[in-house]
């Protein structure tokens, strides 16, 4: 597998040439006439400039857009005289847009100097994969993307798409949206369209979820390895987007748009194979246990689960929904949300969970926020550094942690989860792996956005403060 991660640009070419002919008489039978090869910045969000069907050869051949990709704030390592980036698009990774056939989404690489560009995440992940396939390892993942689907009333003002209750003088009292039938077929004229999609993209959707907060949905499709698993979250952000707008809606994947809401997440379960034996998930023994393997990936994990997390909740945002318990919560007053550095069997109150229905790790510390192919480069690399070094996680954790005091985590020495972006970052700084996963260059820059979006927070005066402090004071 290790071979198809190449990095030189010149065997990034030669490798699409021989299959250019192909691909485009693919596209062109489906009717596609635009192409836009997207390469992905440092928020997880893809750019492009869309060319012709005519210039797919030169696109495919490196020589088509460039982009100054050193022009975006706080990508400061090159200057306005020196050179710009290349893109090399990967013909693995090709999306027909199913609302408009006549578009083609092609996931690509960055490139500067005939090298691999240093600020370029998803060449950030192909890395990681080499470095595990050296070891022995590759790295499966599934993704339970959640999200909440919005419209705009009469005022001009964002409001839940769904959900009969706005503005009633009497209003369910604890969650009405879980898993309701009733809400789930008025939400169909939205989902179904969403459904046939992924169904069509051979994704093998299992269900869809009405999730506690109105109007809040959650997918679950079949996993696949890291590096398609992060192309086709990236498009389902984007198919979302593009099937809300056709009906009057947008879709928001901000973790806490308000205070009774529960959070958006994006839980990655993780799962490991070994390069000699394709096919075998080496967190299961053969009688259907869990394996060492299991126990020492998530100690590399746990390891390092502050500078993850300064990836997987990646803004400000995040850290509202990563509390044990909040007032008036629709659904009753716990979260279900991680809140510490932990790892159990099943239970839902720790960042790991090995859950009972497969073998994988599910990190619960995850939003739709973040950069994908960071994620998942810092996940597989934790993984295999903790089952090459047979890193002991401690026992698991069995009981309620929401029941637990502060007082009382510390005494089992339990760790927090960062409570805020600002102590992510500042363990993202202090982790010299997280550093090599990265590359120092984007490191410095991810750091640098991220302490200047902090900043901006405190100095901005919230609704809160204003009720908390104008008239006590």
């Amino acid at each position: 597998m290790s071979d198809i991660y190449i990095e030189s640009f010149a065997d990034a070419v030669e490798r699409n040439r021989a299959r250019i002919a192909a691909e485009k008489a693919r596209l062109e039978k489906a009717g596609v006439n635009y192409v836009m090869a997207a390469w992905i910045d440092l928020h997880g969000i893809p750019k492009t400039k869309p060319v012709p069907m005519s210039d797919f050869e030169p696109l495919c051949l490196g020589k088509g857009p460039q982009f100054a990709v050193h022009s975006v704030s706080y990508v400061p390592e090159l200057t306005p005289a020196d050179s710009d980036q290349v893109v090399v698009p990967d013909l693995d990774a090709i999306y027909i847009c199913p609302w408009d056939s006549s578009m083609a989404i092609i996931f690509s690489d960055l490139y500067w100097q005939d090298a691999p560009y240093n600020l370029c995440p998803r060449m950030a992940l192909k890395r990681a994969i080499r470095d595990a396939a050296a070891e022995g390892y590759t790295g499966y993942a599934g993704v339970e993307p959640e999200f909440i689907v919005m419209k705009y009333d009469e005022n001009g003002q964002p409001v839940k798409a769904f959900d009969d209750d706005l503005g009633a003088a009497v209003t369910p009292r604890r969650q009405a949206f879980g898993y309701d039938l009733e809400y789930s077929i008025d939400s169909m004229s939205f989902l179904k369209e969403m459904i046939d999609i992924i169904e069509d993209l051979g994704w093998n959707l299992h269900d869809v979820v009405a999730e506690g907060a109105y109007s809040q949905f959650e997918l679950d499709f079949h996993y696949t390895n890291m590096l398609e698993m992060s192309d086709r979250l990236v498009f389902l952000r984007i198919v979302l987007k593009e099937i809300a707008k056709k009906h009057g809606m947008f879709v928001t994947f901000m973790p806490k748009p308000t205070i009774g809401d529960w959070r958006s997440g994006a839980h990655i379960n993780m799962s490991m194979q070994h390069e000699s034996r394709p096919g075998e998930n080496i967190f299961a023994t053969p009688d259907g246990d869990w394996s060492d393997e299991v126990r020492w990936a998530v100690g590399g994990l746990m390891q390092h689960a502050e500078a993850i997390t300064a990836i997987t909740c990646s803004t400000v945002n995040s850290y509202n929904g990563l509390v044990p318990r909040v007032g008036g919560f629709e659904g009753g007053t716990v979260t279900w949300a991680p809140t510490n550095i932990t790892y159990g069997f099943n239970n839902r109150s720790c960042q790991f969970r090995l859950p009972q229905s497969r073998h994988c790790i599910e990190n619960r510390a995850c939003d739709m926020t973040m950069n994908v192919y960071l994620a998942m480069a810092m996940h597989l690399t934790f993984a295999v550094e903790g089952i090459t070094n047979k890193v002991d996680p401690g026992d698991p954790t069995d009981f309620d942690l929401y029941s637990k005091t502060e007082a009382e985590l510390a005494e089992m020495g339990i760790r927090r989860l960062p409570r805020t972006l600002w102590s992510a970052i500042q363990a993202l700084g202090k982790d010299a792996a997280a550093e090599h996963v990265l590359g120092p260059v984007m490191r410095r820059s991810y750091m640098e956005y991220k302490n200047d979006e902090w900043e901006r927070y405190h100095q901005a005066v919230t609704d809160w403060e204003v009720q908390e402090y104008l008239r006590l004071y």
